[in-house]
């Protein structure tokens, strides 16, 4: 797990490489338009290994969830003090992703809750309780979860001829590349149940400005699907803890993995649901869930079946402490970058020639947090919520 997690996190702060920048300094690389692509969100529909990145972070604390309660029930820890635990804890994860978000800049709270952090919070308190249900509960509610998320944004009225999509941040180019008819069209960008909820929840909060929509088009509500998520990492982890043989354990997540890719291509070819990450549909709960079911295998064969360990050591760093390197790269990489410039200036980075200097730059800042989070590991100064 800290492996996977540590991937997940090396692939969120791999941005100061900033492959998209290389890509547009030489367009007649295909290498680097592929790694560009896939250091970036889709625009709507689709997936890159970019998209990957949120879903199996909340994903892997599903996952974890079973072993942490099987430790803290082993050291006698009582059923309220677990609770008040795991609450506060979401409360801290709340608030954690409401401060990045709003950042230094801002001159009052900015409340937005579509941060991972956020979304992770909103639902851990249900997935705890959930934790101790037996599994066909769990199935029960990640079936709950994703066929009634996917029937209340059915149930919400599509917009009117005259919705002005100008409005809420939508431009006529965008509709036209990306728009969606038919039954999909219940997912259209900020014009769906949850943009809806939005524009009224959001207002609540004291703010600068109205809000009207969000630029990506992300909303609070996903922390809906992301539950699922959650729940589907949940019920992996109680397979690794059982008492299954390796290979059973390996069948079962290759298993569930295939069919949770078919589900969500199906449910998107067939235009029964769109697989969008921005608004996490129920079709990217099980496209994106597929792909973390398969991931875990991976690691798992590797790491806990066969032994081989040794390799997953920049990654473990990384992950064993992954709330620090989120923190990190949102709070101090723009720092660590300047002071980068300032004390060996920006020519020496251009040693490999200008086009690639930007990069080196990026992979110089990485190396900095990456030797930040080492220091750490090696006086064991992880933190924990």
């Amino acid at each position: 797990m800290d492996a996977y997690r540590g991937l997940v996190m090396f692939l969120m702060m791999g941005e100061a490489f900033d492959f998209g920048r290389l890509a547009r300094n030489f367009p007649e690389s295909g290498l680097w338009r592929f790694l560009a692509w896939h250091q970036s969100h889709v625009e709507w529909i689709g997936c890159s290994l970019h998209d990957l990145i949120q879903p199996s972070f909340s994903f892997l604390v599903g996952v974890a969830l079973p072993f942490s309660l099987a430790g803290r029930l082993a050291r006698g820890e009582s059923w309220g003090k677990m609770t008040g635990h795991a609450f506060w804890r979401a409360l801290l994860l709340i608030l954690l992703g409401v401060w990045l978000r709003t950042g230094p800049a801002r001159s009052m709270t900015y409340w937005t809750f579509e941060d991972t952090l956020s979304q992770i919070g909103l639902g851990y308190g249900f997935l705890f309780l959930l934790g101790f249900r037996a599994v066909r509960w769990q199935w029960v509610a990640f079936g709950v979860l994703v066929v009634g998320y996917w029937a209340a944004f059915v149930a919400y009225p599509l917009p009117g001829a005259d919705f002005d999509y100008a409005k809420v941040g939508v431009s006529a180019d965008w509709l036209r590349e990306h728009g969606l008819t038919g039954l999909a069209a219940h997912w259209q960008k900020n014009s769906n149940l949850a943009w809806a909820f939005d524009t009224w929840w959001l207002n609540l909060f004291p703010r600068e400005k109205v809000f009207t929509h969000n630029g990506g088009g992300y909303s609070t509500l996903s922390f809906i699907p992301t539950l699922a998520t959650m729940v589907l990492g949940l019920i992996a982890g109680g397979v690794l803890r059982s008492v299954r043989t390796p290979a059973e354990k390996v069948r079962w997540l290759v298993l569930a993995g295939l069919a949770g890719l078919a589900a969500g291509w199906l449910a998107n070819a067939t235009g029964l649901c769109p697989t969008v990450k921005r608004i996490w549909t129920p079709a990217w709960v099980l496209f994106s869930g597929g792909w973390c079911c398969l991931f875990l295998a991976a690691f798992y064969t590797v790491m806990d079946w066969r032994q081989h360990r040794a390799w997953a050591f920049p990654l473990i760093v990384i992950g064993m402490n992954s709330i620090a390197a989120y923190c990190m790269a949102h709070l101090f990489e723009g720092f660590i970058s300047r002071n980068l410039t300032v004390n060996l200036g920006s020519k020496i980075f251009g040693f490999a020639g200008p086009g690639y200097a930007g990069s080196i730059h990026g992979a110089a800042t990485f190396l900095v947090l990456w030797l930040i989070l080492l220091w750490m590991y090696r006086r064991k100064i992880f933190l924990r919520i």
